[in-house]
């Protein structure tokens, strides 16, 4: 039984340190079961993906939802956000099965 239990907390331990070395690696802070990561659009395929620049030195790669919601600085809804490179954005995702899926874009800067 004691081996069981150390093999259960070794386990756990090393989850909890990917974990975290996971979300250092993309400046992503956790809110919930989502995830939030904030930088400048680098790529942007309408309806499809982005590519941001997040200041880690990689661009961190974001499939859009087929429901993404897209707000400005206040929280208001955008009808159609315009969305180009350089426009600094915050990101509000998930990851499924090793994708970054956005459900919401925060438009940080007038467009």
């Amino acid at each position: 039984m004691k081996v069981y239990n150390k093999s259960i907390l070794g386990v756990i331990f090393a989850a909890a340190l990917l974990m975290g070395v996971a979300q250092a690696q993309t400046s992503s802070t956790k809110t919930g079961s989502e995830l939030e990561s904030t930088g400048t659009i680098s790529e942007y395929t309408p309806g499809s993906a982005l590519v941001m620049d997040i200041g880690s030195g990689e661009p961190v790669q974001f499939k859009l939802s087929q429901n993404v919601v897209y707000v400005d600085s206040d929280g208001t809804v955008l009808e159609a956000p315009g969305l180009s490179t350089n426009l600094r954005i915050r990101v509000d995702y998930i990851e499924v099965g090793g994708d970054n899926v956005v459900d919401k874009v925060t438009l940080l800067e007038n467009y």
